[in-house]
C-alpha cells in the first residue's frame, strides 16, 4: 500500500502532469519529502548584533547631538561671559565644514592606513593611546586643540577606524570620535560652570551608560570599569579624607627662609 492507501502497482509513480498514471490525484510516494528544504538563505542574527548602528544612522545621530550641544554651549557661553565676544556662528560653521570635508575626502586613505599592520598591533596601539588620553587629559579644563590628550584619542580612533569595512564607516567613526573627545568635554565644562547639580547627575548617567555599553561586549571589562570608577570617585577621596588625621607637619626656626617681598624691582 502507498502512503495514501493506494495499491502499489508494478509501474512506479512519477511526479508528472502530462502522463496518465494508475494513481489518485493526491497520491505521493516515499520520496515526496526528499526535496524538502528548510530556511533557505536565512540570516542568522545575534542578540547584540541586532542593535548595531549603520554608518548612516551614526552620522545622523551625531549631527543631531552636535547641533543640540552647540546650541547649549552657545547659550551658556553668552550667559557666562557677557563681556567677552564669542566666536561667530559663521566661523563655527566654517570650521565644521572644513573638518567634515577633509575627513570625508581622506576617509578612503585612512581606511587603508594600517593594512600592512597586524590587527593585534592596531588594537595594542589603540589601547595604549586611549590610556595616554585618560592619563594626560586636563580634567580641570577642557582639552584644548593640539593637546597630547586629544591627539592620542584621535590617533586611537584612526587606528580603530582603519579596521572598519568601508570608507563611510571610517568617516562616521572619526566624526563621532571628534564629537566625543573634543566637543563633549567643552560642553561638560560649561555645564559644570552653569549647572553643577545637573553636571553631577549627567556624570553618573555617563558612567552607568559606559559600564552598561561595555557589559554588552565584555562583562569582565564592565566589572573592571565599574571597579575603576568606584575607586577613583569614591574610594580615593575617602582615603584622602581619612588619612588627613595622620598628617603631622611641623615648622620651626630650622626651616628655610621665605622671602615674601616683591623681587621684580631688583630684576630690571
Amino acid at each position: 500500500m502507498g502512503p495514501d492507501g493506494a495499491p502499489s502497482p508494478a509501474v512506479p509513480w512519477r511526479k508528472v502532469l502530462w502522463e496518465c498514471q494508475p494513481f489518485p490525484d493526491n497520491y505521493v510516494d516515499q520520496r515526496f519529502l526528499e526535496e524538502l528544504r528548510r530556511n533557505e538563505g536565512i540570516r542568522q542574527y545575534r542578540y547584540w548584533a541586532v542593535g548595531l548602528l549603520s554608518p548612516e544612522t551614526l552620522l545622523w545621530t551625531s549631527l543631531v547631538c552636535s547641533l543640540l550641544g552647540y546650541g547649549l554651549h552657545r547659550a551658556w557661553t553668552s550667559e557666562a561671559e557677557p563681556g567677552c565676544e564669542p566666536r561667530t556662528r559663521l566661523a563655527d560653521l566654517q570650521s565644521a565644514a572644513i573638518f567634515l570635508s577633509f575627513t570625508f575626502g581622506f576617509s578612503p586613505v585612512l581606511k587603508t592606513l594600517t593594512e600592512s599592520v597586524s590587527t593585534d598591533t592596531v588594537y595594542a596601539m589603540s589601547a595604549v593611546m586611549l590610556l595616554a588620553h585618560l592619563v594626560s587629559f586636563p580634567y580641570a579644563q577642557p582639552s584644548p586643540p593640539g593637546s597630547f590628550s586629544l591627539n592620542a584619542a584621535l590617533f586611537a580612533s584612526v587606528c580603530l577606524a582603519s579596521r572598519l569595512p568601508g570608507a563611510l564607516h571610517t568617516f562616521a567613526m572619526l566624526s563621532c570620535a571628534l564629537m566625543v573627545f573634543a566637543l563633549w568635554p567643552c560642553l561638560l565644562q560649561r555645564l559644570r560652570e552653569n549647572a553643577p547639580n545637573h553636571f553631577t547627575g549627567l556624570c553618573v548617567g555617563v558612567c552607568v551608560g559606559g559600564v552598561g555599553g561595555l557589559g554588552s561586549q565584555s562583562p569582565g571589562g564592565a566589572v573592571l570599569l565599574a571597579l575603576a570608577l568606584g575607586s577613583v570617585t569614591l574610594l580615593c577621596p575617602m582615603l584622602l579624607v581619612r588619612l588627613q588625621r595622620h598628617k603631622d607637619n611641623i615648622q620651626g626656626p630650622w626651616d628655610e627662609a621665605e622671602i615674601h617681598e616683591d623681587l621684580s624691582l631688583f630684576l630690571h
